[in-house]
Protein backbone atom coordinates (compact mmCIF):
# COMPACT_ATOMS: atom_id res chain seq x y z
CA UNK A 1 0.00 0.00 0.00
CA UNK A 2 1.27 3.46 -0.86
CA UNK A 3 2.49 5.60 2.02
CA UNK A 4 0.96 9.03 2.44
CA UNK A 5 3.41 11.86 1.76
CA UNK A 6 2.76 15.58 1.98
CA UNK A 7 1.86 16.81 -1.50
CA UNK A 8 1.98 20.31 -2.89
CA UNK A 9 -1.27 22.20 -3.44
CA UNK A 10 -0.95 21.96 -7.22
CA UNK A 11 -0.32 18.23 -7.00
CA UNK A 12 -3.38 17.71 -4.80
CA UNK A 13 -5.55 19.39 -7.40
CA UNK A 14 -4.55 16.96 -10.15
CA UNK A 15 -6.44 13.70 -10.38
CA UNK A 16 -4.18 10.73 -11.06
CA UNK A 17 -4.76 7.01 -10.82
CA UNK A 18 -3.63 5.63 -7.45
CA UNK A 19 -1.31 3.11 -9.11
CA UNK A 20 0.68 6.01 -10.58
CA UNK A 21 1.39 7.25 -7.08
CA UNK A 22 2.61 3.78 -6.08
CA UNK A 23 4.85 3.63 -9.16
CA UNK A 24 6.28 7.07 -8.40
CA UNK A 25 7.07 6.02 -4.83
CA UNK A 26 8.70 2.80 -6.05
CA UNK A 27 10.94 4.73 -8.46
CA UNK A 28 11.82 7.26 -5.75
CA UNK A 29 12.90 4.44 -3.45
CA UNK A 30 15.00 2.88 -6.24
CA UNK A 31 16.75 6.22 -6.82
CA UNK A 32 17.47 6.60 -3.10
CA UNK A 33 15.35 9.73 -2.68
CA UNK A 34 12.58 8.30 -0.51
CA UNK A 35 14.02 9.51 2.82
CA UNK A 36 14.16 13.05 1.48
CA UNK A 37 10.55 12.84 0.24
CA UNK A 38 9.35 11.50 3.59
CA UNK A 39 11.12 14.33 5.41
CA UNK A 40 10.29 17.28 3.13
CA UNK A 41 7.46 16.09 0.88
CA UNK A 42 7.57 16.03 -2.91
CA UNK A 43 8.11 19.79 -3.05
CA UNK A 44 11.43 19.31 -1.22
CA UNK A 45 13.05 17.62 -4.23
CA UNK A 46 15.33 19.55 -6.54
CA UNK A 47 14.38 20.05 -10.18
CA UNK A 48 17.10 17.62 -11.21
CA UNK A 49 15.81 14.90 -8.90
CA UNK A 50 12.22 15.52 -9.99
CA UNK A 51 13.33 15.23 -13.60
CA UNK A 52 15.08 11.94 -12.93
CA UNK A 53 11.94 10.55 -11.33
CA UNK A 54 9.78 11.86 -14.17
CA UNK A 55 12.03 10.39 -16.84
CA UNK A 56 12.04 6.92 -15.30
CA UNK A 57 8.30 7.20 -14.60
CA UNK A 58 7.50 8.12 -18.21
CA UNK A 59 9.58 5.28 -19.59
CA UNK A 60 7.93 2.74 -17.27
CA UNK A 61 4.46 4.09 -17.99
CA UNK A 62 5.03 3.74 -21.74
CA UNK A 63 6.29 0.20 -21.23
CA UNK A 64 3.28 -0.72 -19.09
CA UNK A 65 0.82 0.75 -21.60
CA UNK A 66 2.56 -1.08 -24.45
CA UNK A 67 2.37 -4.37 -22.54
CA UNK A 68 -1.32 -3.82 -21.82
CA UNK A 69 -2.02 -3.10 -25.51
CA UNK A 70 -0.22 -6.30 -26.52
CA UNK A 71 -2.24 -8.32 -24.00
CA UNK A 72 -5.46 -6.91 -25.44
CA UNK A 73 -4.35 -7.75 -29.01
CA UNK A 74 -3.44 -11.31 -27.98
CA UNK A 75 -6.83 -11.73 -26.33
CA UNK A 76 -8.74 -10.85 -29.51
Amino acid sequence: MAERVKRSRKSRMKKRPEDWEELKQEITKELGLWDQVKADGWAGLSAVDSGRIGGVFSARKKLLLKQQAQEVEEGE
